[in-house]
């Protein structure tokens, strides 16, 4: 992994079997950028995605794996009260198996990169975005 900070932004890009979502946080922790918005794509060789079910109140996952075109990821990193980061991200890829060609895309709790994956980070500058827990769904929203 590499990266380069250019006016208010940084530049990433994730070398392959990095994780995208591990990297963007050490970034965050290591320029101590407490919240941030953030764009990709890239070329994976695996991912876990979830869906929330809301009758349930639970997340279904599903792995997949392959050469994963990620054609759209979007998402945010904020930190709680104790300055821990967390993520909220959102992804899409493209893949082939059994010949057809399919898509996938949700939440994405992690992803492998295969060849390269190119990330914008966008810091929060004026201010940061806290965390705070929402008991309804196990999971947390913005905090102003």
């Amino acid at each position: 992994m590499d990266y380069k900070k250019i006016g208010d932004n940084y530049y990433i890009r994730i070398d392959k079997d990095d994780e995208v979502i591990a990297a963007i946080l050490r970034i965050c922790s290591a320029e101590n950028i407490p919240s941030a918005t953030f764009t990709g794509i890239g070329g994976c060789k695996s991912a876990e995605l979830q869906v929330f079910i809301p009758e349930t109140g639970s997340f279904e996952t599903e792995q997949i794996s392959g050469m994963l075109e990620l054609v759209s990821l979007n998402g945010n990193v904020v930190s709680d009260d104790n300055g821990q980061l967390f993520h909220h991200t959102h992804a899409l890829f493209t893949y082939k198996k059994d010949g057809e060609h399919r898509i996938a895309g949700g939440h994405l709790k992690s992803t492998t990169v295969l060849y390269t994956a190119e990330i914008e980070l966008r810091p929060t500058i004026g201010g940061s975005i806290g965390r705070k827990h929402d008991p309804e769904t196990g999971t947390g929203f913005w905090k102003f």
